[in-house]
């Protein structure tokens, strides 16, 4: 990244969170920071304190998106081979916590728009802008992409398919000399917990899966998760200083940060599947829920 001007990052999802404490933390490195989210009250703090230029970007808005590099334009300048942004940082997020078989498809559409589709068409918008300055484009991946955490089969698939993305568009940026991060994150403390109602016309419907569910959604906040602040400092010090020689010679992508995110992933990769499921039986209450469903159809045949 050139040091003979401020260096440039773009940062969405940056009304809470995660997004939020990244575009303190940019601007506290030194960087012009442009941060975005649907709503603009929530980052006014970054702006009158810290700096940080804010505007209204939904990312699963295609109008939207454009809107917003219309804006960046305007803050770029004219000249197209001017126009540079050393960070791309993706980390706009939607949970989703349902069955499988129970995703509304409200739910189940705004969670890979928000997930998956709009960081794919920010890329895309914003390719040029990293190209031009050799920059670094990011993604807030999960752990959630990678094990099978019960009720969350929606979510961990936006995830995977970041991941995915992420891995292959590092090696297809090769050759422009920009870098690609998968940030797979653990526990950290976040507002992102989903809290509506399963249908009612679910299946899983049952006394037992309320404390099932809660369990899952509260998974990170039970686990001693990772302050928003210190997520960030690790984070930006794997964009400045991460392109070391071997890096640079593995092309790494994914980086672990949060509670668990390092040991889960080890054990995804050890451990035999049975094994996995049983530590997510016992931790989610799963045996309670599907005894309860085995005792009702049972009931139901009898009837």
């Amino acid at each position: 990244m050139s040091e003979e001007r401020k260096r440039t990052a773009l940062v969405t999802g940056a009304s809470s969170g995660i997004g939020h404490a990244l575009a303190i933390e940019l601007s506290k490195r030194g960087f012009k920071v442009f941060a975005c989210a649907r709503r603009l009250e929530p980052m006014r703090d970054l702006e009158s304190e810290h700096g940080v230029t804010i505007f209204q970007i939904d990312v699963s808005s295609l109008e939207s998106i454009n809107n917003g590099v219309k804006f960046i334009d305007s803050q770029l300048g004219v000249d197209e081979g001017a126009k540079k942004l050393d960070l791309l940082y993706n980390n706009a997020g939607q949970s989703c916590t349902f069955p499988a078989i129970d995703v509304p498809d409200e739910a189940l559409t705004q969670c890979l728009d928000v997930n998956f589709i709009g960081p794919v068409r920010l890329t895309h918008a914003f390719r040029s802008y990293v190209i031009n300055a050799k920059g670094v484009i990011a993604f807030t991946g999960s752990l959630a992409g990678i094990c099978p955490f019960p009720w969350g089969a929606v979510y961990g698939a936006s995830k995977a398919a970041i991941h995915q993305y992420a891995s292959t568009l590092s090696f297809e940026m090769e050759p422009f000399g920009v870098r690609v991060l998968n940030v797979v994150t653990g526990g950290v403390k976040t507002n992102i917990a989903d809290t509506r109602d399963l249908p009612q016309d679910s299946p899983y419907n049952c006394p037992e899966m309320t404390d099932s569910i809660t369990r899952r959604r509260r998974m990170a906040e039970r686990e001693t998760p990772m302050s928003a602040e210190v997520y960030a400092k690790k984070v930006v010090d794997d964009v400045l200083y991460g392109d070391s020689f071997i890096n640079h010679f593995t092309r790494r992508v994914n980086v672990y940060h949060g509670s668990w995110s390092t040991r889960l992933s080890l054990l995804m990769n050890i451990a035999p599947r049975w094994l996995v499921l049983y530590a997510f039986r016992i931790k989610f209450k799963l045996n309670d829920v599907f005894e309860a469903i085995r005792a009702r159809q049972e009931k139901s045949k009898q009837t």
